[in-house]
């Protein structure tokens, strides 16, 4: 006898909203840590998150500190939707770094390919919406550090796979 079980799933406001949350709580940790992101900074990248999960905008984005174009400490999601189902708690953020108090914070986003099926005034309008304007730039090189795949938050068939750059 054969058994047949199908498990569907739809990603929506909700699910984008517990994915930020993660990120969200990863970026606090930072701040508890080495002061950056501000507060109201992190809440920002949250909403802007959230928007770009939702309309499946967003490839990978990464939040960190920086010299010189070089990543010192660094936190990079990559979003995949290929149904994995791994969630990791939030945190484990390297607490060793430091070299970052005379460091520049950045963010750096790439954008999936839906994104660029849009029209030129559907992005301007998805934009328009969004707490910040992010500018065209290059994202930095890495520096004296190695990157570690550490952590994975999922909900519904979308999965947020987190890896860290860290100083050696």
């Amino acid at each position: 006898m054969t058994y047949t079980f199908t498990q569907t799933s739809t990603f929506t406001r909700t699910s984008a909203r517990y994915l930020a949350s993660k990120v969200a709580t990863d970026l606090y940790r930072l701040n508890r840590l080495y002061g950056r992101p501000s507060e109201p900074h992190i809440d920002n990248y949250n909403d802007e998150l959230v928007e770009l999960l939702l309309g499946n905008y967003v490839q990978s984005v990464e939040y960190g500190f920086k010299r010189q174009e070089y990543r010192i400490l660094t936190l990079s999601y990559e979003v995949q939707t290929d149904g994995s189902l791994s969630d990791s708690d939030a945190g484990g953020i390297y607490a060793r770094a430091s070299d970052v108090r005379s460091a520049s914070w950045f963010s750096y986003m790439t954008y999936s390919a839906a994104w660029y099926l849009l029209s030129h005034y559907q992005r301007a309008s998805i934009q328009e919406q969004l707490p910040f304007q992010r500018s065209d730039s290059l994202a930095p090189r890495d520096g004296n550090g190695y990157w570690t795949a550490d952590r994975g938050y999922s909900t519904d068939g979308t999965i947020l796979s987190r890896q860290t750059f860290r100083p050696y």
